[in-house]
């Protein structure tokens, strides 16, 4: 009787192997072959689960906002307040002492290739918009006076800062560590919850 192949075991292989190309390779090693060769495994596996490039970075996107959103949904979940929960949530979505560089460097592969593709584009908007809720929903339960306005541009402006620390990091983690990133996160969301 033939061996039965374990498809959720194949997919998880390929998967991991998908993440770590992204991740130590760049947008340019991202390639079938390169994947295959991780996973040991033969080209024609890798196109069975996804069959283009652009169905490896939808899949390293998708692990990657799945990965987030569970340590989001834990670190707001344990903090004791709602500026503990966004000091938290804000913490976790940093390259900070956790050491998420491959999670960064996997972002802005993504993200590169997604400023030529709409469908990629599109996937980035909403990842990106269910974060900007996440935190709006954070900020305003910090400071339920604020106007819609000031919500919508302090939101805008702690996920800028986050997401271009980020971007900073995984290119030149020497000139931005963690205590730097600690330190420019702290003064901005000092600036927001101790204002009067």
């Amino acid at each position: 009787m033939p061996r039965q192949r374990d498809v959720g075991a194949q997919r998880e292989l390929l998967s991991n192997a998908v993440w770590q190309v992204l991740a130590e390779a760049g947008l340019p090693g991202l390639t079938l072959r390169a994947v295959a060769e991780r996973a040991g495994c033969t080209t024609g596996l890798v196109l069975h689960a996804f069959p283009t490039k652009k169905a490896l970075l939808l899949h390293a996107r998708d692990l990657l906002y799945e990965r987030t959103a569970i340590r989001a949904d834990a670190a707001e979940a344990a903090a004791a307040s709602p500026s503990d929960a966004l000091t938290a949530v804000l913490g976790c979505a940093a390259d900070l002492t956790q050491g998420h560089q491959e999670e960064s460097r996997v972002w802005v592969g993504f993200l590169a290739a997604a400023l030529a593709d709409d469908d990629l584009a599109e996937r980035h908007r909403a990842a990106n918009h269910s974060f900007l809720a996440r935190v709006r929903r954070l900020i305003a339960a910090c400071r339920p006076e604020w106007t819609d306005d000031r919500l919508d541009l302090t939101t805008k402006t702690l996920v800028a800062l986050v997401e271009g620390l980020n971007v900073l990091a995984a290119a030149d983690p020497q000139a931005y560590p963690a205590r730097l990133q600690e330190n420019a996160l702290a003064k901005a969301l000092h600036d927001i919850v101790s204002e009067g």
